[in-house]
């Protein structure tokens, strides 16, 4: 008979103290087992304790309620190696669950990356972020970019990928910005940033009358540059290369760090980047 292992308040307290120093699950586990405690009482406690933790740290942060935010592989058991987008199988690279972000392989076709990249280019001019104390968009030195924006549906090839998102991320097409096209030159950057609009300042609600807040992200690669130039989260250490046609998901329940989906674009070392950006909203943007 093998023995019985009790989860004690004194081992919950020990989990405790290992996230809140910053332990990730997966060393909590490591250590737990190394230790002897059978893997499915050490995962049943990690579980259980953390879950319970987290909710305690956010009432008392008094977090905002989180919503329903897109999730791509929602109704799929298990990891799948591909995903249904519609009019294409697009693969699964990689999946986070904190923060959500999910890589997608194959996600344009490189036609369609080489349309976006030539319609674009005629039209490009300084990258501006949205200033939310007053609802404008301003150059922002933090963004060191080239830019555009497509109407959504503009033209056929825009309405082709949005579809394809739309069915992708299970979320309302028309709860979706048009698709920002954005080129970084050698040096350029654009450091960590949120992509959800700060409820405590002042212009959020005029920005959001738009639609809401935005609850997910995607990024598409629309070429290959030479060396730099990935996604990167800070908060996980996770760094996205860019590949083209390749594009990474992430989705912020709510608009407050603990998401941990601070995310930058690292510095274009050689050659160029060009990304092309798709936020959803909440509800129906106009």
């Amino acid at each position: 008979m093998s023995e019985v292992q009790l989860i004690t308040p004194e081992l919950r307290q020990w989990i405790i103290d290992q996230a809140s120093a910053g332990q990730q699950p997966e060393a909590v586990l490591k250590s737990m087992l190394a230790s002897g405690w059978r893997e499915d009482v050490a995962i049943h406690a990690l579980e259980d304790t953390l879950r319970d933790f987290l909710a305690q740290r956010a009432k008392e942060a008094e977090l905002p309620p989180p919503v329903p935010v897109p999730e791509p592989l929602r109704d799929t058991p298990g990891l799948p190696a591909t995903v249904n987008a519609g009019d294409r199988e697009v693969r699964v690279l990689l999946s986070m669950r904190s923060p959500r972000v999910i890589v997608f392989g194959d996600l344009l076709s490189h036609a369609e990356c080489d349309e976006l990249m030539a319609l674009a280019g005629k039209r490009l001019a300084r990258s501006e972020t949205v200033q939310t104390d007053t609802g404008a968009s301003e150059v922002n030195s933090a963004r060191t970019s080239d830019g555009m924006f497509f109407e959504r549906g503009e033209n056929e090839v825009c309405r082709r990928i949005e579809a394809r998102i739309a069915a992708l991320t299970q979320w309302p097409l028309e709860n979706g910005e048009g698709l920002q096209v954005l080129r970084y030159r050698p040096g350029a950057e654009y450091k960590p940033h949120y992509d959800y609009f700060d409820p405590g300042q002042s212009g959020t609600p005029t920005i959001l009358k738009r639609g809401g807040q935005r609850v997910c992200t995607l990024v598409m690669y629309l070429n290959d540059p030479k060396i730099g130039g990935g996604t990167t989260f800070p908060d996980v250490g996770l760094e996205v290369a860019a590949v083209k046609g390749n594009g990474v998901f992430f989705s912020y329940d709510r608009a407050h760090p603990s998401t941990k989906t601070l995310h930058g674009g690292a510095p274009v070392l050689e050659g160029e980047k060009w990304v092309a950006t798709k936020w959803m909203r909440e509800g129906v943007f106009k």
